[in-house]
């Protein structure tokens, strides 16, 4: 059987339900269950068979890795009530939700303002309001994990974005006094941490306004590299790809980004993270995806091995970023046939009709790949080629997960010149994508594409 990813928020009582179900399958004859199971049909053999599926060698190696994942997961949705320190450190503090905002951290500001003694009930708002004098004066009385999120005092410091920048010398403080340089939280349960690294960096799928990095991310993350923290974060990478900025790649890469055994939290979920050389492909291939070149030089020389990049280059027809990583070392890729013709079709030039029904059979999701990176030639080639104006993938994981149409794609990317010729192609304005429930004009506009969602959102022509 293969292996499928932990449900979000894995239960155990759910996974042993799972195995009692399947046992009862087995035992009433089902031809599948009876394969998972085996011969033995006892509740041990079905929770073995669960463990698999999930990719672990055992049950108690699931069981080990739930354990870990409840007592680490954060879930900031639920943490409600708690006096008014409490409150600010809510408003303060960045949570990874819908909710963090300029003006959510405005309120913590005024709030602040309106009751400047916040900082005298607990360590934990004295550390999000980055007041030096008062964290000093708590820390005799313990700075353990407390507040509205239950963190340490630290962890308020770095994910707070209200009060001073220059904080290194209170999280110097609070290192000395003995804070985990390595601390971090697993958001609503998904098995990658949110560290303090993470918190320095900023960023993420809401961008640099709802989710700042800290003002002084740089020198603050270094103190934190300095102390022990593993350069090694998934989640910090992942939050800062999607802009151009790499200073925090050249931090992370100057302290071993890419090397070492991946730290603490490697050590704790195995193979739900990537390990450091896989980190450093998944970065690589994000860049060739998406043309940035001062990141790809970057990160080239830091790669174990080129030879995916350049084939990935050569497939998406960047001849630019191929030339740069056989420069770096990349062997000259070998394409076939189906690659051939997406490579010449993103390349700008018609690839060989007789290709055609292949790659639309194989790959019909690269449409929206193309969409999603407004290649707008590609586009039109595939479209008069037969691929369907409506099939679907995803804009950031080719051929994973399918999720939306080219026009969300295009439409969240604000490729107007795509999205036109999309809809002149047929493309369905009122299809929904298969996670959120959303039109293409739902995804314009929450990319702040205002004129692109009215333009979808208007009926069409008769």
């Amino acid at each position: 059987m293969p292996a499928v990813p932990l449900p979000q928020n894995p239960s155990l009582d759910k996974l042993r339900d799972e195995a009692k179900r399947l046992l009862r399958a087995a035992r009433d004859g089902d031809p599948a269950a009876g394969a998972a199971i085996g011969d033995t049909h006892t509740l041990a053999a079905a929770q073995r068979a669960v463990a698999r599926l999930f990719g672990f060698a055992s049950w108690p190696r699931l069981k080990h890795h739930v354990d870990l994942v409840t007592a680490y997961t954060w879930r900031p949705e639920s943490e409600t009530g708690g006096d008014v320190a409490d409150e600010f450190c809510r408003l303060a503090c960045l949570t990874y939700t819908d909710k963090d905002s300029p003006a959510r951290r405005e309120r913590a500001a005024r709030l602040l303002a309106e009751r400047p003694d916040i900082v005298e009930r607990h360590v934990w708002a004295a550390a999000a309001a980055g007041d030096a004098e008062a964290v000093a004066r708590h820390l005799p009385h313990g700075a353990g994990r407390g507040g509205p999120y239950r963190w340490s005092p630290l962890f308020y410091l770095v994910y707070s974005r209200v009060g001073p920048a220059d904080v290194e010398p209170i999280a110097r403080m609070l290192l000395d006094a003995g804070a985990d340089p390595h601390e971090g939280y697993l958001w609503n349960g998904l098995p990658c941490p949110f560290t303090l690294l993470t918190g320095c960096f900023g960023e993420g799928e809401q961008g640099p306004v709802a989710q700042p990095r800290h003002p002084r991310s740089i020198p603050l993350a270094a103190l934190l590299l300095e102390r022990g923290a593993d350069p090694n974060d998934a989640q910090a990478l992942y939050n800062r790809m999607f802009g151009t900025d790499d200073d925090h790649l050249e931090l992370l890469l100057r302290h071993g980004l890419g090397r070492g055994d991946g730290g603490p939290w490697k050590a704790r979920l195995g193979d739900t993270l990537q390990s450091p050389a896989q980190l450093i492909d998944a970065q690589l291939r994000w860049a060739v995806e998406h043309d940035q070149r001062a990141r790809v030089a970057l990160l080239a020389g830091h790669a174990a091995d080129l030879t995916d990049a350049a084939h990935l280059a050569a497939r998406i027809g960047n001849t630019a970023l191929l030339r740069l990583l056989r420069d770096a070392g990349a062997p000259a890729p070998v394409l076939d046939p189906v690659d051939a013709y997406f490579g010449t079709a993103f390349a700008g030039d018609t690839p060989d009709p007789g290709l055609a029904e292949a790659a639309r059979r194989s790959r019909p999701w690269m449409l929206v790949w193309a969409a999603a990176t407004g290649h707008l030639h590609a586009v039109r080639t595939m479209l008069d080629d037969g691929f369907p104006p409506d099939a679907r993938g995803r804009h950031d994981r080719p051929g994973e997960d399918p999720w939306e149409t080219a026009l969300h794609a295009a439409a969240w990317a604000g490729h107007r010149a795509v999205v036109a010729l999309l809809l002149a192609r047929g493309a369905a304005r009122d299809v929904t994508d298969a996670r959120f429930g959303a039109t293409p004009a739902g995804w314009a506009r929450h990319a702040g594409h205002d004129d692109i969602a009215r333009s979808l959102e208007r009926p069409e022509p008769a």
